[in-house]
């Protein structure tokens, strides 16, 4: 639902540029049936005393990264999602490392230009978060047969699946973007949280994911309502699907472009501005969108929505999601006021390396500031403005790129053959 990118699968992503600007994967199942669902809560304290507690998170490239540890085994990497309806493991190795038992076979249509992909439900999977203080005695996945997301090489971290709705069933969640923390809450505990600055949404629970109804001027004057997929997968800021409303149309000054891979291939399509969106008594202006093309994922999705609002937008705020009572609190936070900005450079950059410390160039849009400046897919980038790249995370990387209109960046590359070439950037916005 990976920005930039995406998963639905009940998975859902995200829009930025790259393999994971929609981790949104509109993902359905083909086979006899779907993964079975318990409605009660699948994660509990450990302790029945607990009421609350604070989970470190890390923030990367507009995700949520928590850790887990599975069978007794790990601490592995997840994504929280609220736009994954079933538990996902991306990293098919830990098939043979846990002693997975595979179930039912899937063939999972996913956004994207490629055939349908592999899957198998594996069951009772006991699941720890937060030292152990969290568990899942008995978690269902699906594991996929090929790890076609790379949201290692995405984020720059090892990642290894995605947790969606069985947390989000279990729990009122608390995010803190700027503070990378999230607080698990026994939704019996719960109180609405008081202040001037909190404002409260409902919720709507579709095909175990949560959609918001609120109002956009898309562009001019027009004042359009829509129906958002909730989704913290999601990378970017918002997402549209021209075909959802005749209404709906692409704005005037728009960029094409390839706007991430989904589980069966690249999704392509625009890149424009909103003029706002509401949220609740917020109105949030001028925000980067992404308009996929309709063949890639509008006649695949199981519930009818316009599209979806991802991390981009919703880090703006302290979040609170309270799926029982179908209600969400958000509060500004001190992210609020940042621009949104495009990427400016029309790089997509991929993380390789034992330490996911080695940045190569997957792609260069044509006509963009680094294909001015020369520079090609492959190329390993070796430092930006005198600065070793090795020292830097992907997602400071692209905060730079995202940076300042007309900022100069020196570039050194080494090309596949070993040769070193210098060159200079000139970042430039698009739209």
């Amino acid at each position: 639902m990976i920005a930039s990118w995406l998963v639905t699968l009940l998975l859902l992503g995200r829009t930025l540029r790259g393999w994971g600007a929609f981790l949104g994967l509109l993902l359905s199942l083909t086979a006899t049936g779907q993964p079975a669902k318990s409605t009660a809560a699948l994660f509990a304290f450990k302790s029945d005393r607990t009421r609350s507690l604070t989970v470190p998170v890390e923030m990367q490239r507009n995700l949520i990264i928590i850790s887990a540890s599975l069978n007794g085994q790990g601490p592995f990497n997840f994504l929280l999602d609220t736009g994954v309806s079933t538990s996902i493991l991306t990293d098919p190795t830990l098939r043979t490392k846990l002693g997975l038992r595979l179930g039912q076979r899937f063939r999972v249509a996913g956004a994207g230009e490629d055939q349908a992909l592999e899957a198998f439900q594996t069951d009772s999977v006991h699941v720890t978060l937060a030292d152990g203080k969290v568990v899942a005695p008995a978690l269902t996945f699906l594991i996929l047969s090929s790890d076609v997301l790379n949201l290692s090489g995405y984020v720059g971290m090892p990642i290894h699946g995605i947790l969606g709705y069985d947390v989000f069933r279990s729990f009122v969640v608390r995010i803190h973007p700027a503070e990378s923390r999230v607080i698990l809450i026994n939704p019996a505990s719960f109180r609405a949280p008081k202040g001037r600055r909190w404002t409260t949404m409902g919720i709507d629970l579709e095909g175990s994911k949560a959609y918001l109804r609120t109002e956009a001027v898309v562009h001019d004057s027009l004042k359009l309502p829509l129906k958002l997929v909730l989704d913290t997968g999601a990378g970017h800021a918002l997402s549209l699907e021209t075909a959802s409303d005749p209404r709906l149309t692409l704005p005037p000054r728009r960029v094409r472009s390839q706007l991430g891979r989904g589980l069966n291939g690249l999704i392509n399509g625009y890149l424009g501005r909103v003029t706002s969106l509401q949220l609740g008594k917020y109105k949030v202006k001028s925000l980067v969108t992404s308009f996929p093309d309709a063949a890639d994922v509008s006649h695949r999705a199981e519930v009818f929505r316009n599209g979806n609002i991802g991390l981009e937008l919703l880090k703006r705020f302290d979040i609170i999601i309270d799926y029982s009572r179908n209600q969400l609190w958000l509060r500004p936070n001190s992210l609020y006021r940042d621009p949104f900005e495009h990427d400016m450079s029309g790089l997509d950059l991929l993380a390789t390396g034992s330490d996911y410390h080695k940045y190569i160039i997957l792609k260069v849009e044509e006509g963009s500031p680094a294909a001015e400046a020369g520079l090609q897919p492959t190329d390993e980038i070796i430092a930006i403005n005198l600065i070793p790249v090795a020292g830097l995370s992907l997602t400071q990387i692209s905060r730079i790129l995202h940076s300042d209109d007309g900022r100069q960046l020196l570039f050194i590359v080494r090309r596949a053959n070993g040769e070193l070439i210098t060159t200079s950037v000139r970042l430039r916005r698009q739209i």
